[in-house]
């Protein structure tokens, strides 16, 4: 069975009367239905519509507070701490971002926390917030699941926790990191198994050490920090200082804390994130600092090519490329995608998706 195409506009549609259907309102519903779209017009599947039957799942269940009150627990001249109060993950950053934007405009640079989110989607979102007032946006969050080991040990004490740094360009494209601390974030395990593919050795071993590549057998194994085998000693430090800004300094889950969401519907997660604005303008002239940019990214791509090299690519070029390509030609829904989400629009009588 091919791979079924949408619109942006129709995904978004649908995902938003799923939402009001389980009792979103209606604004909070389009808001999170226009991230969710987004994260598959850009190509983050793992954290797009795929998401869709365990957010309804966990909404009744229980697991999320579908009318939160978000609140300011902790506010400063550069600083703030958002509950969200157990409500979706995607509201509560945004909120987070808009706050950060607003306090680094005045202050240079402005840091905001959140405890009791949830999953929110991909970090590239909202550090690519700030971009639009020429700021740098930085996010950092704690997984919301024990997918990785200390190094050297077997229990589960740390997540995928991942990093996104969004910088401003002049006439090239903004530069956009994206990425777990992981070799591979689980949301790219899940969609492996949505699609019936085999992942590649080096994303997950198992508890003997031995590479696991059956994406469905993910729960008999261990992510790989980054460094692999060899040097993950290196991601395991990275996810570990990550969770510790975007959890433990928030008052979020950290450690035997966190909540596996993939398996626990109804339990509340205090899922913790971080975002920062670095306002470009507090530290010399705009224009010269994005034409700075566009210099560097030049002279990367433009570098000389090791052999059987095609092209050099700067961090969020091919999601750019992505963007460009579905939103032309539609976004693509696997077959096994497809299926789950024709239940959940059977089951809240809605109009399929497709």
């Amino acid at each position: 069975m091919p791979e079924t195409i949408v619109t942006l506009s129709r995904l978004k549609a649908f995902i938003q009367e799923a939402l009001t259907k389980v009792g979103l309102p209606e604004q909070d519903a389009s808001t999170v239905a226009g991230l969710m779209a987004e994260a598959d017009l850009q190509g983050s599947d793992g954290h797009g519509v795929t998401r869709l039957p365990q957010y309804v799942r966990r909404i009744k269940a229980g697991g999320f507070n579908v009318r939160p009150n978000i609140r300011v627990v902790h506010d400063h001249l550069s600083t703030a701490v958002l509950n969200g109060d157990n409500g979706m993950g995607h509201l509560v950053m945004k909120r987070a971002a808009e706050m950060a934007i607003e306090k680094a405009r005045t202050t240079g640079i402005a840091w905001v926390n959140s405890q009791f989110s949830n999953h929110a989607g991909p970090a590239s979102l909202y550090a690519s917030m700030p971009l639009a007032r020429d700021m740098i946006g930085l996010y950092f969050a704690v997984g919301n699941a024990n997918h990785l080991p200390p190094w050297g040990g077997l229990d589960m004490l740390l997540s995928t926790n991942p990093i996104a740094a969004a910088i401003p360009a002049g006439d090239e494209k903004p530069i956009v990191l994206d990425m777990a601390t992981t070799v591979a974030a689980y949301g790219k395990v899940k969609t492996k198994a949505l699609r019936g593919e085999t992942m590649p050795e080096g994303w997950m071993i198992d508890r003997a050490g031995k590479p696991l590549t059956d994406p469905k057998r993910a729960d008999e194994g261990m992510l790989l920090p980054l460094g692999g085998m060899e040097a993950g000693y290196k991601g395991y430090g990275l996810a570990m200082v990550i969770g510790l800004l975007a959890g433990t300094l928030g008052g979020a889950a950290m450690g035997r804390d966190v909540i596996d969401f993939n398996h626990d519907d109804d339990s509340v997660t205090n899922t913790g994130q971080a975002i920062a604005a670095i306002n470009v303008a507090a530290f010399g002239d705009v224009a010269v600092f994005k034409k700075s940019v566009d210099t560097l990214v030049r002279d990367i791509r433009n570098s000389e090519r090791m052999p059987g090299v095609d092209r050099i690519l700067v961090p969020g070029e091919r999601s750019f490329e992505t963007r460009v390509k579905r939103t032309q030609n539609g976004i693509p829904v696997a077959p096994a995608l497809m299926r789950g989400l024709d239940q959940v629009a059977d089951d809240l009588g809605i109009a399929r998706l497709a």
